[in-house]
């Protein structure tokens, strides 16, 4: 293991410039800023912990969902990407039973004593639970933990839909698996326990799909049908060799009043399910569903018809452009995120709350979007839904001119300029 010093000397001598573009990107700039990024983040270790221990650098990225809206909850079909935005930890094992955690930003450092590894409602929706979750959620699995402290940056900035918690408990996953376990969890295995972590100690209902992406890394396909053991079907995905971007752009909208909504789609999309004596709609006939328009209106309204119309043509299309991905049919990939971004403004009817018609930022920049793109691109909504964030596919020549569109009408900095990152969680030397 090398000593901060000495890796700092690496980075500078650009030893890990092969690692970065592999995991960022290939152009020089990128290149450069992650160097001093590097650096910073173990500069800033030695003055939190102490000088030249020795060290590792883990990293694990946010997530981008590219099909699947709004299955996962009724054991769908997703499609879904790690991104070129990252959570690097800084690490060095103690010799205490003790997990030191200072994160960039945040004021204090968690402290997890391994010797208390039960559920602690004080620490609810806090880092700090995430990281006893995880410790103990690998110690019920059977692995080792042990001590460590860490610094950690990220640049999976909180609320931009790209999943931060997600990469947060997947690092610390990885952190435990790599000094403790010799990596003999796999990268589902980390998801799932970080998932564990999110629902039991950080208590939100998460499902499986960002921790997954994160975890696994590269364009994936996750079938959800036994959400106990998901099946997970992954393939590189290189959109520098067509020329284009992935732009992740918030619209500023906010998550604030929406449970209510989100709630809906999941609850109506089951109701349906519940007509037929199902618990969800993986359970149900397609067929039936459409043999049935007439008493299903009458009994559960029209929305819940369309959004369960949406379900099934949403985990068809997952799959559907998991395959224009592996075959290089990059046209009909966008020709899917386009039908799909259709599919969830008009039959999941996700783009806006209809109890605030006048808050339609999602709507507005799906239009901005194709305003300046079609023909030449593709974008839909992502995530949730309501308000956030939506995605777009942009070829070189206009990515200028959509992000200026974008920032425009959302705010210097609202659009992502990202990549699709073919790595998911790792110790950094291994991505050399």
């Amino acid at each position: 293991m090398p000593t901060a010093q000495g890796l700092l000397e690496q980075i500078r001598n650009g030893d890990y410039d092969a690692a970065f573009r592999k995991l960022y990107a290939r152009d020089e700039e990128t290149v450069s800023r992650q160097r001093t990024r590097y650096c910073q983040a173990i500069q800033a270790f030695q003055d939190m912990f102490g000088e030249n221990r020795e060290i590792r650098i883990y990293s694990a990225p946010g997530r981008t969902e590219i099909g699947g809206n709004h299955t996962d909850h009724n054991n769908g079909v997703v499609m879904a990407a790690a991104v070129n935005l990252d959570i690097l930890a800084i690490v060095s094992p103690n010799a205490e039973p003790v997990i030191r955690v200072h994160s960039m930003g945040f004021e204090g450092t968690d402290v997890i004593s391994l010797e208390h590894l039960e559920v602690n409602p004080k620490e609810q929706g806090r880092s700090a639970s995430l990281i006893r979750g995880m410790a103990a959620k690998i110690q019920e699995e059977g692995g080792s933990i042990g001590g460590f402290d860490a610094y950690t940056t990220s640049d999976v900035l909180r609320g931009s839909g790209l999943s931060s918690s997600a990469a947060f408990e997947v690092v610390i996953g990885a952190v435990l698996n790599g000094e403790y376990n010799q990596n003999r969890f796999s990268p589902v295995q980390i998801a799932q326990f970080s998932q564990y972590a999110e629902n039991v100690y950080f208590g939100k209902p998460s499902g499986l799909m960002d921790q997954t992406a994160s975890s696994v890394g590269s364009a994936i396909v996750i079938d959800f049908k036994d959400p106990n053991a998901p099946v997970v079907d992954e393939v590189n995905f290189d959109l520098d060799k067509h020329g284009f971007h992935l732009c992740i752009t918030d619209t500023k909208g906010s998550h604030a009043d929406l449970t209510d909504d989100y709630a809906a789609i999941r609850g109506e999309m089951e109701a349906v399910a519940a007509f037929f004596g199902k618990k969800v709609l993986r359970e149900v006939d397609e067929a039936q569903v459409w043999s049935q328009i007439a008493p299903l209106r009458k009994s559960l309204g029209d929305r819940a018809v369309l959004r369960a119309i949406h379900f099934f043509a949403e985990c068809r299309r997952a799959r559907e452009l998991r395959c224009a991905v592996a075959e290089d049919r990059f046209e009909d990939f966008l020709r899917l995120i386009l039908t799909g971004g259709h599919s969830s403004f008009e039959y999941n009817q996700n783009a806006y709350s209809i109890r605030h018609p006048k808050q339609q930022g999602v709507s507005v920049g799906l239009a901005l979007s194709q305003h300046v793109l079609e023909g030449r691109g593709a974008w839909r909504l992502q995530g949730g839904g309501f308000a956030g964030t939506i995605q777009a596919f942009v070829p070189d020549d206009l990515l200028a001119e959509y992000r200026n569109a974008m920032e425009a009408a959302f705010g210097a900095g609202a659009c992502y300029v990202l990549n699709v990152r073919n790595y998911g969680a790792v110790e950094v030397t291994d991505a050399l």
